[in-house]
């Protein structure tokens, strides 16, 4: 027995095997979220194959420390850049004083800036090139300096140009209403391009009775709400009220606008041209030359090698850039201004030292002016022929056609004769790819009705003395209506009723369009096809592409170029940096551009990123513009407010959808937002977009605004037609259909497309009946006489290339005494 005990002592004990049963472990009320495993084991091995050693966790404290240290650098970090602003070592605070009223005062407002009533001001006149009414401002009491600008609202292309680049907006409103049609034009045009930090001032409430006061401002606030919540009114009247309004234009927070914050851009303060050849006396006045522009850098630093783009110019290239001393130190004193040149600008060769050379471009690495890619006409050329080419070509050679030619033709001028029914098919071919395909359906009952009004003799149904009484009536009508048919434009109303007539037709018949009588069918719609899946359906996008696309540039990924182009330019340290004042030495500047300084318009520069140059395919989200009811059609010529460029296009609109196809639309919809595709420069999102449309006596209307949505040349827009036909004789599943085809060899053409019905039903084309266009079509179900059979048709369509960079200055709006009277730029 003490034997058997001790065996029993030395056996193991038993081991569980791979097959033991493992029970879940108890959750201690620590469950992690199925996002919190992904994210803690994303990129690494399974659990199963982890080590037992635990990953630390963080503390809740040290959590807590943790968040407050990263707030605590970004709130220094705002509070930094806020700070430097209109330091001694940022640029000067730029603020744009803008009347919102005709009765407001602008002037009144930078004359009473323009005072000693905060202390120690020292004030420098036309501080911005061309601009009469801009002046520097130094306040060593605030330890700031700012740069007061004065604009009109008449030029809306110097107004947008100038608040892109505005820190702060000075809105002057009227005492009682704030402000007027006009004001609330130009504040969509502004809040839709980027709205900077604001300040709204008025004037005249100092003067009402103490009563009216608070009604005043109660009034005011309540007109104000609409546009500016929360936004506080300060009444400019004194000195004091100046003081205030500085203090919060100072210390007020600025608002980030996306598209000038990734890039360098500054504003004119002294420029000067020199042109290239300055033996020709007449060089200066045509020619090309160098631009010397003088300001403060601000966004981002500003690179030689990169180009840049004036707005309403053009691009450039820059040859350097220089650093002069900086006309309004923080440190100047009253006793020490700057003395004015005789052309109004400050003359900076009579106080400073030498100018100082920053940086000169490199020529191997400055950037290209290069926008369209170059196109070799041989890339689609062989070298030699195939073997299978060259027996088409021999068999092509034995069948000779016959064709009658007049006597003594060689055979080689025989080949340049084309027959009639060639001709035909040519001219036929031509026609369809012009033509729009927008037939009219309500034209022909509107020309009849207009034709039964104008057949009626208006006498035959009058008495003699309802004569006489209308005789008497248009005889006293006849000056009146005589004055207003002197400013009516008889051309403009025509195209008006015919747009209009268009967008009802299409609005009433979407897409819809006649079968020609006297084309066939399978001619005239030759460049449609039909689809079985609008959605699913595939469409090769480089299918057929047309000639200009040899010309366009395209990435392979532009969301990530645009990633990372942005990324490098906010990583960039090299170059001159924000707040420096320097001398930009721009090349091969045409003299117009002096010319623009010269008659009173702010010079605005911007620094391009890279590709920035290059010509593509841009497509722009836009909601249309309450204040616009006419047609827009679509291809029809429109002014483009893209960023810092203002340019021509004729754009094409499509739906706003995430599929891989897109459909066309012909009109720009009112309640809708739409794609608007163009060939145009590229431009890294975020940017605003304004569209305009100029009418014939100059005046140009907001139509549209938007942002931009991305650069895709293979964006598929696909045009659609519908032809309609009407059920003649009705079967329990089929039907006899005619109106839609007046041949039976467009039936057999058009035979693979599917039909679909306004009620829902679906089929296709059995079999053609006769030879005048009747076919039996087998449907799902049976056909309601009130039905229409249609077939829809699609093709691809592209815009046009008519990319203008230069503008036509709009009309000037000159606001007088509560009435709008217009003048030209072009005659100032």
């Amino acid at each position: 027995m003490v034997e058997m005990a001790a065996d029993g002592e030395k056996q193991q004990g038993h081991r569980p095997g791979i097959y033991k049963q493992k029970n879940k472990g108890h959750k201690h009320g620590k469950h992690r979220t199925k996002g919190e495993i992904e994210r803690e084991n994303k990129g690494k091995v399974s659990v199963t194959v982890l080590t037992k050693k635990q990953r630390k966790e963080q503390k809740k404290m040290d959590r807590r420390h943790k968040a407050n240290q990263l707030r605590k650098n970004k709130k220094d970090m705002v509070l930094t850049e806020k700070r430097r602003l209109g330091s001694r070592d940022g640029p000067p605070h730029l603020v744009v004083v803008v009347s919102l009223h005709a009765q407001a005062d602008a002037g009144a407002i930078t004359k009473l800036l323009r005072g000693e009533g905060a202390g120690g001001i020292v004030h420098h006149d036309r501080c911005i090139s061309g601009v009469s009414d801009s002046f520097g401002l130094i306040l060593p009491r605030f330890k700031q300096r700012f740069t007061f600008l004065s604009q009109s609202t008449a030029d809306m292309h110097s107004l947008l140009d100038v608040t892109k680049i505005a820190d702060s907006l000075v809105f002057v409103l009227d005492s009682t209403e704030g402000w007027d049609t006009y004001g609330d034009y130009c504040l969509s045009c502004v809040f839709a391009q980027g709205l900077p930090s604001y300040a709204l001032v008025c004037q005249g409430v100092s003067e009402l009775p103490v009563k009216k006061r608070v009604e005043s401002r109660r009034a005011l606030s309540k007109i104000t709400e609409a546009r500016f919540p929360d936004a506080r009114l300060f009444p400019l009247d004194s000195e004091q009220d100046t003081t205030l309004l500085l203090r919060h234009l100072g210390t007020q927070r600025q608002r980030k606008l996306g598209f000038r914050s990734k890039r360098s851009h500054l504003i004119a303060q002294h420029v000067t041209f020199t042109p290239n050849n300055p033996v020709d006396s007449t060089s200066g006045a045509t020619g090309l030359g160098t631009l010397c522009v003088s300001g403060y850098v601000r966004g981002r630093p500003l690179r030689v090698d990169r180009l840049v783009h004036i707005s309403g110019h053009g691009d450039f290239q820059l040859s350097q850039i220089d650093a002069p001393v900086d006309p309004l130190p923080l440190n100047l004193t009253v006793s020490r201004p700057l003395k004015p040149s005789k052309g109004g600008d400050v003359d900076m060769q009579e106080n400073e030292a030498p100018v100082r050379v920053l940086m000169k471009a490199d020529p191997s690495n400055r950037e290209s002016l290069q926008a369209e890619a170059e196109v070799d006409p041989m890339d689609g050329e062989q070298t030699w022929p195939t073997e299978s080419e060259l027996l088409e070509a021999e068999e092509a050679r034995k069948k000779k056609r016959v064709m009658k030619v007049p006597k003594g033709t060689s055979d080689y001028q025989a080949t340049w004769i084309v027959d009639e029914g060639e001709e035909e098919n040519g001219d036929m071919d031509e026609e369809s790819s012009d033509n729009d395909d927008d037939d009219d359906m309500m034209d022909e009952a509107m020309d009849k009705e207009d034709g039964e009004i104008d057949s009626q003799d208006p006498g035959s149904c009058c008495d003699s003395e309802e004569e006489e009484e209308e005789e008497v009536c248009s005889t006293e009508r006849a000056g009146a209506d005589q004055r207003y048919d002197e400013h009516m434009d008889e051309a403009a109303e025509e195209e008006g009723l015919k747009r209009y007539r268009d967008a009802r037709a299409n609005e009433m018949f979407p897409d819809e369009v006649d079968t020609p009588l006297d084309t066939p069918a399978r001619i005239r719609f030759q460049r449609y096809r039909g689809l079985k899946s609008f959605r699913s359906s595939p469409w090769d996008p480089m299918e057929n592409l047309p000639l200009d696309y040899s010309r366009i540039f395209q990435f392979q990924s532009f969301e990530r170029t645009r990633r990372r182009i942005l990324a490098e330019a906010a990583a960039e340290e090299d170059g001159a940096m924000d707040g420096w004042y320097v001398t930009l030495h721009i090349i091969d500047v045409p003299f117009s551009v002096m010319e623009s300084v010269q008659s009173g318009k702010p010079l605005v520069l911007v620094s391009l990123l890279p590709h920035e140059q290059k010509m593509s395919v841009m497509h722009v989200l836009v909601q249309r513009h309450p204040s616009n009811t006419e047609p827009i059609k679509s291809k029809e010529e429109l002014v483009f407010h893209c960023g810092f460029r203002r340019f021509r296009a004729s754009p094409i609109f499509s739906q706003h959808t995430s599929a891989d196809k897109h459909k066309m639309e012909r009109f720009l919809r009112p309640d809708a937002p739409i794609v608007v595709s163009l060939y145009a420069p590229i431009t890294f999102p975020p940017s605003g977009v304004l569209l305009f449309k100029q009418r014939n006596d100059g005046i140009q209307d907001l139509v549209a605004t938007g942002s931009l949505l991305s650069c895709d040349p293979q964006r598929v827009v696909l045009k659609r037609i519908v032809l309609s036909g009407h059920p003649f004789k009705i079967n329990r599943r089929s039907a006899v259909v005619r109106y839609m085809f007046f041949n039976r060899d467009d039936i057999m053409w058009f035979k693979p497309v599917e039909l679909r019905t306004k009620w829902g039903r679906r089929g296709h084309i059995k079999e053609a009946l006769g030879t005048h266009g009747h076919m039996k079509c087998v449907f799902d179900n049976q056909l309601r006489s009130q039905d229409t059979v249609l077939m829809n048709l699609y093709k691809r369509v592209y815009p046009r290339w008519t990319y203008d960079p230069y503008v036509p200055a709009p009309l000037t709006w000159v606001k007088r005494e509560g009435t709008v009277e217009m003048e030209d730029l072009d005659m100032e």
